[in-house]
């Protein structure tokens, strides 16, 4: 069985994945500042109570999210 590709936005808590592309330029600018580049394993640490936003793990550091901003971004599943 491959891995799955999925966006950010569909991890549960405790997923990990490799960062594989974005769908949004003008917002890849800024996460790609962040730390969050292709390549880069990301995990979901914490999910607020409604979904959104959601804190992730990458580059060492907590980055949080919106869910729509997290939409944006396709990941490779690694468990």
């Amino acid at each position: 069985m491959g891995a799955e590709n999925r966006y950010l936005s569909q991890l549960k808590r405790g997923q990990k994945g490799v960062v594989e592309s974005f769908t949004d330029y003008a917002l890849s600018l800024k996460l790609l500042e962040m730390g969050c580049i292709p390549g880069e394993v990301v995990e979901v640490l914490r999910i607020a109570p409604f979904g959104d936003p959601i804190a992730i793990a990458v580059s060492g550091y907590q980055l949080s999210l919106r869910k729509d901003e997290a939409a944006t971004v396709r990941v490779r599943l690694i468990s």
